[in-house]
């Protein structure tokens, strides 16, 4: 008997492993192109402003492309690997790419290079990160494991990246995308021989007999808690990028050199990747505990408060614990959002719905907020620019805290049939 005791124990752990490591891979090639890519452009590419931000412009443009269309044909795979595969294959061409195409085609056409880079880098990372991210939480709810748990793996990726990188960039810049290619050799790796689907219990994400067509795709636009949670996302998650955005240039206006306030920044970025680290082992616990719609509700009044409470500190010391707040912020929206698309949706339209209602919508908002906020750090400064952003995302949360429908907890994975909380 203790034999077939630990049987289903082994074969639990064999089904999770791989997942951490997976998220490990593909976010420390997104840590290392969005931390050190405006840099090499510059230095090595010898691009100007203009150049570089079509580079930028391609892939948040081009990603309202990709986003709905892989978001539907993730629903369609389901678990096949087909699209998967694609993105960690053109992730391996990183480094052929930047060392070998990039250089010589600018010789020819700036611009056309410009362009080419930014759809090559959509197509794996803007579009790519919500066929990783849907893949792995269907997989959690097959497998029985926290998709948050896994998500750790995203999060120590940050960490290790930002370190390797800086270090990568001194030592030979190429080597950073080198270094991606590496990675994505792994992450092709675990596809192919370490991530396995429980399949036993892959009803439980989704995998069902009946073909999934685009009339039950089209449904999701008539659904009123669709729309509710797209407003959220637009109010509060884009709010959050834009709010980070220039926040390294608010910090250093505390200190009397910008030197003293890059170092202290990238100290203080480091704790707080640190925290958000620690905090994915007990979230999951915490959202099963509170429910995952509770938790994007939390996410938004902390991240309302971090806001408000940056225009208002009157000294560092407050404006550094707002920062780290941001450690509790990501776990809480990151665990919650997938738990909740998974309890609130037909779970056979997750990857749509989470395509369209968080990654779309937000892409869509930044775009718009960013110029505005832009604008207004020139005309009104930090300080109101702050009130006006806290005051949206207090405003969005409220709304959506009177909207936003109760998620079904057994099928968003907070509890079991029996109604008790998952460990």
């Amino acid at each position: 008997m203790q034999n077939s005791a630990k049987a289903p124990k082994k074969q639990e752990s064999k089904n999770f492993w791989g997942f951490p490591f997976t998220h490990f891979t593909y976010f420390f090639m997104w840590q290392i192109i969005f931390g050190y890519l405006t840099l090499w452009m510059e230095q090595v590419g010898h691009m100007n402003g203009a150049e570089a931000g079509i580079v930028f412009s391609a892939m948040s443009g081009l990603s309202l492309l990709f986003q709905p269309v892989f978001g539907i044909w993730s629903d369609k795979l389901v678990f096949k690997k087909n699209l998967l595969f694609m993105i960690s294959i053109a992730a391996m061409l990183i480094g052929p790419y930047f060392q070998w195409v990039f250089l010589p085609l600018m010789h020819i056409n700036s611009m056309l290079v410009a362009i080419i880079t930014g759809i090559f880098l959509c197509f794996i990372f803007n579009g790519g990160v919500s066929v990783i991210e849907q893949y792995v939480q269907r997989a959690s709810l097959a497998n029985h494991f926290e998709y948050g748990h896994s998500r750790m793996g995203g999060s120590l990726a940050g960490m290790c990246a930002s370190f390797l990188g800086g270090q990568l960039f001194i030592w030979q810049p190429n080597a950073i995308f080198w270094a991606c290619s590496i990675s994505a050799t792994i992450l092709t790796g675990l596809l192919l021989f370490s991530d396995k689907i429980d399949m036993d219990n892959a009803a439980a994400a989704g995998n069902t007999s009946n073909k999934l067509d685009m009339k039950q795709i089209g449904k999701i636009f008539k659904m009123k808690n669709f729309w509710y949670l797209s407003i959220f996302y637009i109010g509060a998650s884009a709010i959050y990028d834009v709010f980070d955005q220039q926040f390294i240039i608010f910090f250093k206006t505390f200190f009397n050199t910008a030197a003293q306030g890059t170092q202290a920044y990238s100290y203080m970025t480091t704790a707080q990747i640190g925290l958000e680290f620690l905090l994915m082992i007990p979230m999951p616990w915490i959202i099963n505990k509170i429910g995952s719609r509770n938790g994007l509700i939390a996410y938004g009044c902390i991240l309302a408060v971090r806001i408000i409470g940056s225009a208002l500190s009157p000294s560092l010391i407050w404006v550094i614990v707002l920062r780290l707040l941001a450690g509790f912020e990501m776990p809480l929206v990151l665990v919650s959002i997938m738990k909740y698309i998974a309890g609130a949706f037909d779970i056979r339209v997750y990857a749509t719905v989470y395509a369209l209602a968080s990654n779309f919508a937000k892409q869509i908002s930044v775009f718009v907020f960013s110029a505005l906020a832009g604008n207004m750090y020139d005309s009104i400064g930090f300080y109101h620019t702050y009130l006006i952003l806290g005051a949206i995302v207090a405003v969005v949360t409220i709304f959506a805290a009177f909207t936003l429908k109760k998620e079904d907890p057994v099928q968003a994975g907070e509890v079991d049939k029996e109604g008790n909380t998952k460990a």
